[in-house]
């Protein structure tokens, strides 16, 4: 529905104007680094309005290669590729700030954040790579991921870190519980008799 309402009008837009797939992923690399780097400055709000343009480029990219007729193995190798950049800029951005905060708890749940989300990416190629089912189960994906990491930083500029150590604490627990979903749906689909 999303595809239909919202991002077909805004990928026939960019079709007109020639802009490559490959150049809307780029951008969308760009944003995340750039948010990583206001928050690690403890900018958060600039940082989530930067967060979320990067997840729309992520949602559009997709959307231009399907509708220009570009869509490539190498174009979704690179998405992936700039989708793990991307979130390594943000969670090291935090990991920064909470250590010139002194928080070690933030420190470790960047930390841990990061290596949780790097697994349920890591388990859905995975799961793809032998053919057996699981690569879309749980419920702390990538846009998930994005949606709670924008209104923690968005909230935080109003409340304060906490909120970004709360929000990092939910991306990190339910990352987790996402890829021990989808090990165990690999687990299914790989027994034999």
């Amino acid at each position: 529905m999303l595809d239909r309402y919202a991002l077909e009008p805004a990928a026939r837009v960019l079709r007109a104007l020639r802009v490559t797939p490959s150049a809307v992923t780029f951008l969308g690399l760009v944003l995340a680094a750039g948010a990583g780097a206001l928050a690690g400055m403890g900018a958060f709000l600039p940082a989530a309005l930067l967060l979320l343009g990067s997840g729309t480029c992520d949602l559009l990219d997709g959307a231009l290669a399907r509708l220009a007729h570009r869509a490539s193995r190498f174009g979704a190798a690179l998405d992936s590729t700039a989708d793990r950049l991307g979130e390594a800029a943000l969670f090291l951005g935090l990991l920064l700030f909470f250590h010139w905060q002194g928080s070690t708890l933030g420190v470790l749940l960047s930390a841990l954040a990061l290596v949780g989300s790097f697994l349920v990416s890591y388990l859905r190629a995975r799961a793809e790579g032998l053919g057996v089912g699981g690569s879309e189960t749980g419920l702390m994906t990538r846009p998930e991921r994005v949606v709670v990491l924008v209104a923690s930083l968005g909230l935080a500029q109003f409340v304060g870190p906490g909120a970004v150590l709360w929000g990092t604490a939910i991306v990190l627990a339910l990352s987790l519980l996402t890829a021990g979903q989808r090990l165990y749906q690999v687990w299914g689909g790989t027994r034999t008799g």
